[in-house]
C-alpha cells in the first residue's frame, strides 16, 4: 500500500462503541475506591496491619533482619519492599516504616530504628541516613509463617508470593491502633495496653458469651504511648459498644516551685500526637491575643535523659490552677481523640466495637494454631514413615545391601526393595540415598528414640486437634506468654473527671478552680500507684476500710488506705525514713463502684521522689492524735510522737543506722499490736504500749531479736479488732535462687495461731522451709483475704487460709511479686 493510499484494507473493520460517560465514571470510581480501601488505607481486623505494613514486616523477616542481627539501611528495606511486593512508591513505604519505629506513635513499636526517625514536631531523616531492623514484638507477628498458618497470595507481578495476613501472636489492631483515610470512609483507632487487651482476649476464649461489660473489666480504656490523662469515660464506652466515640486527653501537669519565689506549671506528658512546639506556639498566640493571662514565660527543657519537660512560668498573684484551666481550654494541653473503628473483615470494611474486634482476632488465632498443629502433625507423620523404613533396613541390612548390589540400576533396586521388605516408594527412595555411616548400632538407637518421640508428638497433636477446647486453651496460654514477655504497665490515667469548660469564652479571663473539701479515701497499691475515691456523706470513715463488697477491681492490691478530705494535707512515709507532705486534690478520681488501682498515678511521680530507691510504704494523717509506728530492716521499732512535725514539705521521722531502712509504717493507738516477720521465718507480736512514743530525731529501740544474716521483711500494726480476723501470708524461696525465676512455696494461716511475746525477743516460726528453701521472699499480715499479685499487678493465686502456724508451704504456680489487702 502506497504512502498516499489512505483507504483501509478490506479485512480491517472499525470498532467504535458508545459508552455512557456517567456509567463509565461510576464503575471506574468504584474500582478505584475498592482498591484504596482493600489494598492501601484500611487495616485487616485480624492482624491490625495495612498491606504496606504487612509487606514491610514480611520482607524484613525474609531478609533476616531479626533483633539479634545488625541494622541495615532503611533505603535497602524500602527498595526490597518496593521491588518485590509494594509498587506504590518509596515515600509511602518509608513513611510507614518510620511510623512503626516511633515509640510515641505505637504502644508496642514493631521496628527497631537507628538514627533520626523524627519527633512529634519534626520529620525523620532520609532513608539513606537511617537504619532499621525488626523489633522483638514483630517476631511474634510473623512467627510460624513457614508452617502453613496463613494463605499466601501472588504479588503484583505474579512472580512472588506474600502472606494474605500475618499470624499476629497478639491483638495488634487494639494494641497499636490505626489511622487511615480511604474513599468515602476513614479509620482512627487508639492504642491500648497489651496486658489488658490480652487479658480480655483470654477471658473471651474462656467465656465465648462474655459481654462488653465483662471485657471492659480488663480493658477500661485506651493506653496512649505518650501517657497523659483521659478525662471522661462515656465516649470510650460508646466507642467500645458501637465502634464510634470520642474522648478527651489531658497533659500531665504539676505545680512546682521553679525558684524560691516563682511557681510554674511543669508538663511531663502531652496528649497523643501533640508535640511541645505546637503547645508553645499556641501559648504564645494566646498571650499575644490576650486570651491567656498570668503566664510569664515558657521554657522547653526536654532532653533524651529526662524526657519531656515543658515549664510554664506563672506571674506573681495568679493562681496556677486557674491558669492551667485556661491552658486546657485554649491550647492542645487538652485534646480530643475521635474513635472510628473501621477495619476489613472477610475483605470488606466494617465498623467494629471492642467485643467484635476481639472475636475476629480470637477466631484468627484459633485458625492459625489449628493450621500450625495440622502442619506439624503431617510433617511428623512423614518423618515417622521414613524412620520406620530405616529401622526395617537396619534390621536386615545385609539383605538390603545384597538387593542393592545385585540390581542393575536404581530403578530396579527401588522396585526390589519395595517387593522384598514391603516398603513404600518414599521409604525405598530414602534408603537408597542413605549414607553407610548411618548404618551403625548407635544410629539404630537414635532412630528408635526418634520414633518414640515422634509417636508421642503425633499423639499429642492428634489429641489437640481433636479438642476445640484444647485449641482455645493453647491460644490462651500463648497469649499469656506474649503479654508476659512484651507487656508494660499502663501509662495513661483514666478518670471520670469532667473535661475543661469546653466552649467557654476566653474573654472571661482566668477561671478560679473551686475544689470542695469533701471526704475522700486515698488508696496506695503494692505496685506503687495511688488514687482516690470520693466518699458519700453517709459513709463511715472508719468502717469498711477497703471499700464496700459491691466494689470491684482488677489487678493490684492495697498497701495502704487513708480516709481524709480533698484539701487536707496528708503524709507519705518512705523506706528512707522520710515523711512527705502532699494533698490528694490532684490524684486520679476513681469511680466508687469499680476501683481501678492500675489506672492510678505512680506515687513516685506524683511526689517527684528524687531517688529511685526510695519507695512509699504508707499513708498517714498529719492531724490524727495516733502515733506512727515504724519497723526497720535491722529490727528497730519506733513510734513517732503525734504533732511533732517540721514546718517544711518533707522531713525525717526516724534516724536510721547505716544500711538500714524502714520496711513498714502504720498509724495506730496504744492498744494495737506490733508485728515483725523476719527472713528466717520468725514472727513476733507484742503490744504497742511497750514502745513509748519518741520525737522525730530519735532512732527507736530494739523491736525483734534477729538471728545472724536475718533481716526484717515485714512490719505492721493491728488493732484488737483486726487481729481477730487477720491472716499471715508468707512466701519462701532459696536464697541462691534468682528473684523472679522460682515461685517458691506459700502458706496462709490465721494470725490468732501466733502467741504474743515480749519486745526484743525472737518470736515464733511462721513457715517451715522445704528442701532448697532458706528464706522468706515475702510476708504480709492483714485482713483476710490476702491478695497476691505479680510485679505488674496481675493477680496470683495463694493457698487457702487455715494452715498450721509452723507448717510448710504449698508450691506456687507463678512468681508472686507482692501481697496486700484485697478490695473485694
Amino acid at each position: 500500500m502506497s504512502r498516499k493510499d489512505t483507504t483501509p484494507p478490506a479485512e480491517i473493520k472499525e470498532r467504535i462503541e458508545d459508552v455512557d460517560v456517567s456509567v463509565e465514571m461510576q464503575g471506574s470510581f468504584l474500582e478505584y475506591a475498592y482498591s484504596v480501601i482493600y489494598s492501601r488505607a484500611l487495616p485487616d481486623a485480624r492482624d491490625g496491619l495495612k498491606p504496606v505494613q504487612r509487606r514491610i514486616l514480611y520482607q524484613m523477616s525474609e531478609m533476616g533482619l531479626r533483633p539479634d542481627k545488625g541494622h541495615v539501611k532503611s533505603a535497602r528495606v524500602v527498595g526490597e519492599v518496593m521491588g518485590k511486593l509494594h509498587p506504590h512508591g518509596d515515600t509511602a513505604i518509608y513513611d510507614t516504616l518510620v511510623r512503626m519505629a516511633q515509640a510515641f506513635t505505637l504502644r508496642v513499636p514493631l521496628i527497631d530504628g537507628h538514627g533520626n526517625f523524627g519527633s512529634l514536631d519534626d520529620g525523620p531523616a532520609a532513608s539513606r541516613y537511617t537504619e532499621a531492623r525488626l523489633a522483638a514484638p514483630a517476631l511474634a507477628m510473623t512467627e510460624n509463617l513457614d508452617e502453613d498458618v496463613v494463605n499466601f497470595v501472588p504479588n503484583y507481578d505474579n512472580q512472588l508470593t506474600q502472606p494474605d495476613v500475618l499470624p499476629a501472636a497478639y491483638p495488634n489492631l487494639l494494641v497499636n491502633g490505626a489511622s487511615g483515610i480511604a474513599v468515602g470512609m476513614a479509620t482512627n483507632m487508639a492504642p491500648h495496653n497489651l496486658i489488658e487487651v490480652v487479658g480480655a482476649a483470654r477471658h473471651l476464649l474462656a467465656h465465648p458469651n462474655a459481654t462488653l461489660e465483662d471485657l471492659m473489666e480488663f480493658v477500661p480504656g485506651p493506653d496512649l504511648p505518650t501517657g497523659g490523662t483521659i478525662v471522661g469515660l462515656d465516649g470510650i464506652k460508646d466507642a467500645y459498644a458501637t465502634g464510634r466515640g470520642s474522648f478527651k486527653t489531658r497533659a500531665r501537669v504539676t505545680v512546682e516551685a521553679i525558684t524560691a519565689r516563682k511557681t510554674g506549671l511543669v508538663v511531663t506528658e502531652l496528649p497523643y500526637l501533640v508535640g511541645p512546639e505546637k503547645v508553645i506556639e499556641k501559648i504564645k498566640d494566646g498571650v499575644n491575643n490576650k486570651k491567656l493571662s498570668g503566664i510569664s514565660d515558657v521554657t522547653d527543657l526536654t532532653d533524651r535523659t529526662k524526657g519531656l519537660r515543658l515549664v510554664i512560668g506563672i506571674k506573681t498573684g495568679f493562681s496556677p490552677e486557674a491558669v492551667l484551666e485556661q491552658l486546657y481550654r485554649i491550647t492542645p494541653l487538652e485534646d480530643s481523640f475521635n474513635i472510628n473503628a473501621v477495619a476489613l473483615v472477610d475483605g470488606g470494611p466494617q465498623t467494629l466495637g471492642l467485643r467484635e474486634l476481639l472475636v475476629v482476632y480470637v477466631g484468627h488465632r484459633i485458625e492459625v494454631v489449628t493450621r500450625r498443629s495440622a502442619y506439624r502433625l503431617a510433617r511428623r507423620k512423614e518423618r515417622l514413615h521414613l524412620v520406620q523404613g530405616l529401622l526395617i533396613a537396619i534390621v536386615d541390612i545385609d539383605e538390603v545391601i545384597q538387593v542393592i548390589r545385585t540390581s542393575d540400576d536404581s530403578e530396579q533396586a527401588r522396585t526390589r526393595l519395595i517387593d522384598v521388605f514391603e516398603l513404600s516408594q518414599l521409604q525405598a527412595e530414602y534408603i537408597l540415598e542413605l549414607r553407610l555411616r548411618r548404618l551403625t548400632r548407635f544410629s539404630r538407637i537414635e532412630l528408635e528414640t526418634e520414633r518414640d518421640q515422634l509417636l508421642a508428638e503425633i499423639a499429642a497433636l492428634e489429641k489437640l486437634l481433636g479438642s476445640k477446647q484444647a485449641i482455645r486453651t493453647l491460644v490462651s496460654d500463648e497469649l499469656a506468654a506474649v503479654a508476659e514477655k512484651f507487656g508494660t504497665p499502663r501509662r495513661t490515667i483514666l478518670t471520670e473527671a469532667k473535661p475543661s469548660i469546653a466552649g467557654a469564652s476566653a474573654k472571661k479571663g482566668a477561671v478560679i478552680l473551686e475544689v470542695q473539701d469533701t471526704p475522700t479515701r486515698v488508696y496506695l497499691s503494692v505496685t506503687g500507684r495511688i488514687a482516690r475515691v470520693e466518699l458519700q456523706e453517709g459513709d463511715d470513715a472508719q468502717a469498711d476500710r477497703v471499700g464496700p463488697a459491691k466494689r470491684r477491681t482488677k489487678h493490684d492490691a492495697v498497701l495502704s488506705v487513708l480516709d481524709t478530705t480533698t484539701r487536707a494535707e496528708i503524709g507519705a512515709v518512705t523506706n528512707l525514713g522520710r515523711l512527705i507532705r502532699f494533698t490528694p486534690v490532684d490524684l486520679p478520681l476513681m469511680p466508687p463502684t469499680s476501683i481501678q488501682l492500675a489506672a492510678g498515678v505512680k506515687v513516685a511521680d506524683y511526689l517527684a521522689l528524687p531517688n529511685r530507691s526510695e519507695k512509699v510504704l504508707a499513708l498517714v494523717s498529719l492531724e490524727s492524735p495516733r502515733a506512727i509506728a515504724l519497723g526497720t530492716k535491722q529490727g528497730i521499732v519506733k513510734r513517732v510522737t503525734p504533732g511533732d512535725w517540721a514546718n517544711k514539705p518533707d522531713f525525717e521521722i526516724i534516724v536510721l543506722k547505716p544500711k538500714d531502712e524502714v520496711v513498714g509504717a502504720v498509724q495506730g493507738g496504744d492498744d494495737d499490736e506490733l508485728v515483725f516477720i523476719a527472713s528466717d521465718s520468725q514472727l513476733l507480736r507484742f503490744p504497742a504500749s511497750g514502745v513509748r512514743p519518741q520525737g522525730r530525731a530519735a532512732g527507736g529501740m530494739a523491736g525483734i531479736k534477729l538471728a545472724a544474716d536475718a533481716q526484717v521483711v515485714f512490719f505492721t500494726s493491728l488493732s484488737p479488732e483486726q487481729a481477730e480476723t487477720a491472716v499471715v501470708a508468707t512466701v519462701a524461696i532459696g536464697s541462691q535462687t534468682l528473684l523472679g525465676i522460682d515461685p517458691g512455696s506459700a502458706k496462709v494461716s490465721e494470725f490468732t495461731e501466733y502467741p504474743a511475746k515480749g519486745r526484743a525477743t525472737g518470736g515464733v516460726r511462721s513457715q517451715r522451709f522445704l528442701k532448697g528453701e532458706d528464706t522468706l521472699a515475702l510476708a504480709w499480715v492483714g485482713p483476710a483475704p490476702a491478695h497476691a499479685v505479680s510485679l505488674y499487678g496481675t493477680p496470683r493465686a495463694l493457698p487457702e487460709s487455715g494452715a498450721r502456724r509452723d507448717a510448710s508451704g504449698t508450691m506456687l504456680d507463678a512468681v508472686v511479686g507482692a501481697i496486700g489487702a484485697a478490695l473485694s
